[in-house]
C-alpha cells in the first residue's frame, strides 16, 4: 500500500465519504490501488506521494484543468490578487472586468453574479428563475450539482436521476415537501418535455438543462424548447460548467445558435480556481434584488483574476480549436484500437469530452481492468478523456499505443474465456453514489 493509499483509508475516518466530491473517490477507478492523493501537478503529468509520475488521460481536475495544471499565466494573474490582497472591506474590481468580458462574450445577456462553484451557482439561477416569474415547478435534463431543489427529483419517483449522470442518489436530509417541484426530460426526447410542459402549464418557473453534453442536440430540440418557454414565459437555463469553453471561448450554446436567458459557468473558466458565473437577461436577473442572495468568499479576488487571465487565453489563442482536434484524435484511435481487437466499444461525447463504454455483460470489470493496466505503465486513465490544452498529440500518441497494448491483453483474454474478473488484483470499481463504511 503506498502512501496515498494509506491516508486515504485514514481519510475515510475522519472525512465522510474519505473525499469532499464523489468523482475523485478512489473507488470510482481502481479500489485499493488508485493513488488517491497528488503532490504536485503540471500540464498533464502528476505525482503521487511516493514519487511516481503519472500522466492525467482521465478527467484533468474533473473537468476544471482545460489550459492544464499550474498554467502559468493565470497562476501568475492569482498571485498577483492574493499579493494585492486576496480580501478586503472593499469589492474587487476584477468583479466588473470580468463580468463585461463574460458579457461580451456573449450578447444577449446584461449582467452577472457569481459563486464559488457550479452547483453553488446552480442552485442561485434556480432561485433567482423562480424569483423572476413567482412560479415554482423546474424542468431539467442533465446533472446539475448537489442541493435540494435537484436531488428533490427522487423524492418523487425514486430513482428519477439516474438517467441523467448518476444511480443511487438518495434524496436522504431534502425537505419532502419538495416533491414534485423539480421534474426530468431526457435529451432530445421533445415529446416529454411537451407533455411536462401541458401537464404543468403556467406552474413552470424554469428549464435547466445542458444545451450539449455527449450528443449533439437533434435539429430543432433546442429551438422548440426556446420557443416554447419564450411564449410561456419560462426562464431558460443553460447549464454550461461541463461544456463551457471547450467549444468555443464562451458557452457551448454559442455554436449551437440557441440563447437562453441564463447561463451558468464554472470549471474550465478559472482553470482550477473556485469561481462560478451567472449571467442573464436584465429582466430576470434583477429578481436577484428581491430574493436574499448574499455570501462573504463570493466577493474574494482570485478567482475573478484568474477567470480574465484564461478566459483572455481560450479567446486569443483559440484552445477549443485544439480540444477538437485532439479529442477527434482520440476517438479515432479508439475506434480503430476496438476494431483491430474486435472489442465492442460504444464511443460517444463530444471530441473535448470523449467516452468511451465496453458493451459487454460485466462492464464495470473490464472498465476496472482497464484502468489498473493503464496504471502500471504510468496512466492516470478511464474510460473518459477530458482533454487540455496541455495534450499534445505526441503524449496522445503514446497514450494510444498503450490503450493498444492493453485492449490486445483483453482481447486474448476474452479468446481464451478468461473470466476478466479473475485478473483484478482488487475490487470492481463503482459506477454511482454508494455509501462507505
Amino acid at each position: 500500500m503506498g502512501k496515498g493509499q494509506a491516508l486515504y483509508e485514514h481519510a475515510k475516518t475522519l472525512i465522510p465519504g474519505g473525499t469532499q466530491l464523489l468523482s475523485k473517490r478512489p473507488e470510482m477507478f481502481l479500489p485499493g490501488l488508485w493513488p488517491a492523493y497528488y503532490a504536485r501537478a503540471k500540464g498533464c503529468q502528476v505525482w503521487d506521494l511516493d514519487g511516481n509520475e503519472y500522466a492525467d488521460m482521465s478527467y484533468m481536475g474533473i473537468g476544471s484543468n482545460v489550459l492544464g495544471y499550474a498554467f502559468d499565466p493565470v497562476d501568475q494573474a492569482a498571485r498577483a490578487a492574493i499579493d494585492a490582497g486576496g480580501m478586503c472591506t472593499l469589492n474587487a474590481p476584477e468583479e466588473v472586468e470580468l463580468a463585461e468580458l463574460l458579457l461580451e462574450l456573449h450578447p444577449w445577456a446584461d449582467m452577472a453574479r457569481y459563486a464559488k462553484a457550479g452547483g453553488e451557482g446552480m442552485s442561485l439561477a434556480v432561485r433567482v428563475a423562480r424569483a423572476a416569474t413567482g412560479k415554482d415547478i423546474v424542468l431539467f435534463c442533465g446533472y446539475h450539482g448537489w442541493h435540494d431543489w435537484y436531488l428533490s427529483a427522487n423524492l418523487q419517483d425514486g430513482d428519477s436521476l439516474s438517467a441523467h449522470l448518476l444511480k443511487g442518489l438518495e434524496p436522504n436530509g431534502v425537505p419532502r415537501g419538495l416533491a414534485g417541484t423539480c421534474r426530468p426530460f431526457l435529451y432530445n426526447d421533445i415529446q416529454e418535455f411537451r407533455d411536462l410542459v401541458e401537464r404543468f402549464s403556467g406552474e413552470i418557473a424554469a428549464v435547466v438543462m445542458e444545451p450539449v453534453r455527449n450528443d449533439l442536440p437533434v435539429p430543432g430540440f433546442l429551438e422548440e424548447i426556446r420557443e416554447t418557454t419564450r411564449k410561456q414565459n419560462i426562464v431558460l437555463v443553460f447549464d454550461e460548467i461541463t461544456a463551457g469553453f471547450r467549444l468555443c471561448c464562451g458557452g457551448s450554446h454559442l455554436t449551437l445558435g440557441v440563447e437562453p436567458d441564463m447561463a451558468i459557468f464554472a470549471k474550465a473558466m478559472t482553470n482550477g480556481y473556485p469561481l462560478a458565473a451567472v449571467i442573464g437577461r436584465r429582466e430576470v436577473m434583477n429578481s436577484a434584488q428581491g430574493s436574499f442572495i448574499s455570501s462573504t468568499f463570493w466577493t474574494e479576488r482570485i478567482g475573478p483574476a484568474a477567470a480574465i487571465a484564461a478566459v483572455r487565453y481560450y479567446r486569443e489563442h483559440k484552445v477549443h480549436e485544439h480540444l477538437t482536434a485532439m479529442g477527434e484524435m482520440v476517438k479515432g484511435g479508439w475506434r480503430e484500437l476496438a476494431e483491430r481487437y474486435r472489442l465492442p466499444l460504444h464511443i460517444s461525447g463530444i471530441a473535448p469530452l470523449a467516452h468511451f463504454d465496453f458493451q459487454v455483460e460485466q462492464p464495470l470489470v473490464y472498465k476496472t481492468f482497464f484502468i489498473q493496466e493503464m496504471l502500471g505503465l504510468g496512466y492516470l486513465s478511464s474510460n473518459a478523456l477530458y482533454l487540455s490544452n496541455a495534450h499534445s498529440p505526441a503524449a496522445l500518441e503514446r497514450y494510444l499505443e498503450c490503450c493498444g497494448q492493453v485492449m490486445a491483453r483483453i482481447a486474448e483474454l476474452r479468446g481464451r474465456g478468461d473470466d476478466l474478473a479473475s485478473h483484478l488484483k482488487g475490487e470492481v470499481c463503482h459506477s454511482g453514489f454508494q455509501r462507505l463504511n
